[in-house]
């Protein structure tokens, strides 16, 4: 489905145009600047509401809003830009997301105008990565992304914002060179020169340049979601970032790396997805396992809510490996439900820490008499980040392990594992939450608080939260609101990689077995698989 007015161009350009002027605005105690900014960030989020609800069909997994112009043709670069099942979501996430981060910057005094500049090019970009339909395209708005976010820690973040910031930009570039390494051996690869997704998708590679090419994008795109051990640069962001950053950080740009495995490794290389996905579902375990313990060693309040992040990124690993629609699905909604969930914890983490400057829990303690609302609101963020029945985060993890419990594509030993293994991660998640809680709300108030009057939270702060925890709950209730946005594109995604499972030869090291096979393979077809496989 097309439609003749530019809708996703003007969703990208939109932010970016308008950042244009705020150099111009008075500066005094930047309020005119943040009063533009939040004007802009709704007016872009209207946008997309419009332009989905008039021109997007929920029931067609095709790309829609398609538009392509030649861009620059010397280097086959065109502006090719659609949206799907995959990305529509994705695109209102991090418009919600975005907005409320602008919101939640209300008491950033410090070169206000520079602050909202970079914070609408970012939400360019972000766009521009879920929309972009072009190997380069995506590429530029992926580089263009980062560029952002590194001055934001660099000049508005903690006593270690430097060190932070330029091990976020080395992580994230190193990464990316691998994307743009692959997108051009995939461009070039058979004498058919193109940077289009679609037409990437359909080139005959052989197995080997498959294996090779997701390899190389699961690096890339591991860094940024972050998969273990590629993940020691989130913490650190984390900690130092200013809590309106830290909220699109694990709000929308790790859902970048979730979406592009879907795009690029699943859509495109499906044969290698056949070999690697056993291995993501034991690296989604590494990292939920992992990170849920190390999150209890962690003191700093942003830096256990950042591992509690690798964790669940974990479950939509075992998701996008389970080679069932459910699984499928649940790895989307899990991406949803956590960007909401984790951009209202980082969110309130920034209210504590405006109050009490400082995250460092054992400096905090019994502040639930003095700060009611703001311990009510992190109260339903940790039970949903917790997988409290009637949340999100309940439905989400429980349809990956409804997905991949009932997947045929793995032996049940092998399935058995992963899941008993991942509810270990769904056990200890309680444990470190409930007790960071604890550590801050309840007991007897800290010395370093002693004699402090603590202010709740404002009529503003509470707004942002409540717009992040009502489609939480809405979701957890009615998960249809989430689920009815990408259906007909996971049943085609995951359509797609079962088709390729019988062509490609078992693992024995995993004893890896298709019996939905059988019908699909007759005749000389299936005794020249059979002898294959000998």
């Amino acid at each position: 489905m097309s439609t003749q007015f530019p809708w996703l161009t003007a969703l990208i350009l939109f932010p970016l145009v308008a950042s244009l002027p705020i150099p111009l605005l008075p500066n005094k105690y930047g309020k005119t600047v943040r009063w533009y900014s939040l004007s802009v960030g709704l007016a872009e989020f209207s946008l997309m509401i419009y332009a989905f609800w008039k021109h997007y069909d929920l029931q067609n997994s095709a790309y829609q809003l398609v538009e392509d112009y030649n861009w620059i043709p010397q280097i086959g670069l065109h502006w090719s830009l659609a949206v799907d099942g995959l990305s529509m979501p994705l695109v209102l996430l991090s418009g919600l997301v975005t907005t409320l981060a602008i919101l939640a910057s209300w008491q950033i005094k410090d070169k206000p105008r520079l602050f909202y500049v970079l914070m609408l090019v970012m939400y360019s970009a972000q766009i521009g990565v879920f929309t972009a339909q072009d190997a380069l395209l995506f590429f530029f708005m992926w580089e263009l992304e980062l560029v952002p976010v590194y001055l934001l820690i660099a000049n508005w973040g903690g006593q270690r914002r430097m060190y932070a910031a330029t091990k976020f930009i080395l992580y994230t570039a190193a990464g990316s060179i691998f994307i743009l390494v692959a997108a051009l051996a995939m461009a070039f690869y058979g004498g058919d020169f193109t940077f289009n997704l679609a037409e990437l998708g359909l080139k005959d590679y052989s197995l080997s340049f498959e294996l090779l090419m997701y390899g190389a994008l699961l690096v890339a795109f591991g860094m940024k979601l972050p998969i273990f051990p590629l993940h020691t640069w989130l913490p650190d962001a984390h900690s130092e970032a200013p809590a309106p950053v830290s909220m699109v950080l694990a709000g929308v740009l790790l859902k970048m790396a979730g979406y592009a495995l879907i795009r690029f490794n699943i859509e495109m290389l499906p044969n290698a997805h056949a070999y690697f996905a056993p291995i993501l579902a034991v690296l989604g375990v590494v990292n939920i396992i992992y990170a849920s313990l190390t999150a209890f060693a962690q003191n700093n309040l942003k830096r256990r809510m950042a591992y509690s992040s690798v964790a669940h990124m974990g479950f939509v690993l075992i998701g996008i490996a389970a080679f069932t629609d459910l699984g499928m699905s649940g790895a989307l909604l899990q991406m949803v439900s956590h960007g909401l969930i984790a951009a209202a914890l980082f969110f309130l983490s920034g209210v504590t820490y405006e109050r009490t400057h400082t995250l460092m829990m054992d400096k905090l303690g019994g502040m639930a008499k003095q700060m009611p609302t703001t311990f009510a609101l992190f109260t339903a963020g940790s039970m949903a980040s917790l997988a409290l029945p009637g949340m999100s985060g309940f439905v989400g993890e429980l349809t990956i392990f409804l997905g991949f419990s009932s997947s045929e594509a793995y032996n049940p030993a092998f399935k058995a594992v992963i899941v008993m293994l991942a509810a270990v991660g769904v056990l200890l998640s309680p444990i470190y939450l409930l007790s960071m809680l604890r550590t801050v709300f309840y007991g007897a108030e800290s010395k370093e608080l002693a004699g402090i009057r603590l202010t709740d939270a404002k009529p503003r702060e509470a707004f942002i939260a409540l717009c992040l925890l009502v489609p939480i709950i809405g979701i957890g209730v009615y998960p249809k609101l989430a689920t009815q946005t990408y259906d007909a594109k996971t049943v085609a995604v995951v359509s797609q990689a079962r088709q390729v499972l019988p062509m490609v030869a078992q693992q024995p090291w995993l004893d890896l077995k298709v019996p939905f096979a059988a019908p699909m393979i007759v005749g000389t077809e299936a005794k020249d698989l059979a002898a294959a496989m000998k």
